[in-house]
């Protein structure tokens, strides 16, 4: 099978030859092929608006080669760009653009005007469409009456009425509720799974990946990877050792922005670290998620770590499964004395309990880091503890004192106590991070 759509060492400059000369797209090669639904993805600027526009034959690369449908579009007569622009690409922007003077079906039968379609047939054509999106009643409503995922909907059916055979998504949901979102991509699932059509969508949202054949990672205007979906029956040939769900592919989808040296990283790290599998590691985050917001006790959470990973539970031995409950547990508790420092802190309200409260949270710093100190050492950590607490410094700023010899107001801690102060620190910090709103 030829792909529909081919890039070869495309590049993008903006502004060639200027002083402000800036080069958007870099050596840029991808194949795409019919009935694939695949995602440009990145953070905002990486480039994929730029791809995005050069298939859609309004920005014409500065080098390399752009070919869709056998053909390169930037070759064809003004004539055959409208036609190409109508009949073989349809567009879906995050903004919608419907017109509001328009009503919704003449909207949605608006590019058919363009090819001379008689308006009978152009407004059957529509109707079908607003039928099949689920908004057939609102033919005849104005853009303005319409909710969000109302007009996403009517968007889709507007791109669809020329029957191309690429639709391009810009951002699809970027405007809409979660429910509205969950319904439009079932609607672009549905169009490349039964209608054959190929779905490039442009997003940054890492939830909606799983819909797509592949996704194209994108960074600085760069290609760094491309990954299959392993879920997904593969149109394009591919590698099916490639494919398998590693450690890597796990890792990129809770990483996504991460290179593939990056996750190398974090795998054998990993490794030197941990000795339980992911599927262990995703149980344990889930149960502890729980643990942490107080939906199940220390025992019941004990109690799950035990169970055999064939019985749906972590697997752990009792005793690491009790060190661990005890730990969580623990920091939790504790973490209780940070939001209490917080919260009065944030209304004003100390008196002479903030003083017991930053002693307590000393304590456990000192206790978990397993370290004895002297009087002025002691009293600089405490300051140290209540300018963290406070927000008046920063994780690298308490690092740096730790370090610091006496002679200079520090605390001449070795680095592996200022690891450990500053780590559980952090932890007790991170869980007395009040998300409630409360004073």
């Amino acid at each position: 099978m030829e792909p529909i759509i081919k890039t070869r060492n495309t590049e993008v400059v903006y502004n060639l030859g200027k002083k402000n000369e800036f080069k958007a797209i870099s050596d840029f090669s991808i194949d795409i092929y019919p009935g694939e639904f695949v995602s440009l993805f990145g953070p905002s600027g990486c480039g994929k608006s730029t791809i995005f526009y050069a298939i859609l034959g309004v920005l014409k690369p500065s080098t390399g080669e752009l070919i869709v449908k056998g053909e390169n579009p930037y070759a064809f007569s003004p004539a055959e760009m409208v036609s190409y622009q109508a009949k073989t690409i349809g567009i879906i922007y995050q903004a919608f653009f419907l017109i509001p003077s328009l009503s919704v079906i003449d909207n949605v039968a608006l590019p058919q005007t363009f090819m001379g379609t008689p308006y009978p047939k152009r407004r059957k054509r529509a109707q079908e469409l607003l039928d099949r999106f689920g908004v057939g009643s609102k033919s005849d409503t104005y853009p303005a009456l319409l909710s969000g995922g109302q007009s996403q909907r009517v968007s889709v059916a507007r791109a669809m009425v020329n029957n191309p055979d690429i639709l391009l998504a810009d951002e699809p949901t970027g405007n809409l509720d979660s429910k509205s979102s969950d319904q439009v991509m079932e609607y672009l699932k549905e169009l490349s799974e039964r209608d054959k059509k190929t779905v490039v969508m442009i997003t940054h949202n890492a939830a909606q990946l799983h819909y797509c054949h592949r996704v194209f990672y994108m960074k600085d205007g760069r290609l760094l990877r491309v990954v299959p979906n392993p879920d997904k029956p593969q149109i394009a040939k591919f590698d099916k050792q490639k494919v398998l769900v590693t450690e890597i592919e796990i890792l990129s989808k809770i990483y996504p922005y991460s290179q593939p040296e990056e996750l190398k990283v974090k795998s054998i790290i990993n490794y030197l670290t941990q000795d339980l599998d992911f599927l262990q590691l995703d149980r344990l985050e889930k149960a502890t998620a729980k643990m942490l917001m107080r939906k199940v006790s220390r025992d019941t959470f004990y109690e799950y770590l035990k169970v055999p990973i064939l019985k749906g539970g972590v697997g752990l031995p009792e005793d690491r499964a009790a060190a661990m409950s005890d730990k969580i547990e623990q920091i939790l508790k504790q973490s209780e004395d940070v939001r209490r420092y917080r919260r009065r802190m944030n209304v004003g309200v100390f008196f002479n309990r903030e003083e017991k409260l930053i002693n307590d949270i000393l304590f456990y710093v000192m206790e978990e880091a397993g370290i004895s100190l002297t009087r002025e050492k002691k009293m600089r950590l405490k300051q140290l503890v209540r300018d963290r607490v406070s927000g008046l410094i920063r994780k690298e700023e308490m690092e740096e004192i730790l370090k610091r010899s006496l002679d200079k107001k520090g605390l001449d801690f070795k680095p592996d106590q200022v690891f450990k102060v500053v780590s559980y620190f952090e932890k007790l910090l991170t869980q007395g991070v009040d998300t409630t709103n409360k004073s």
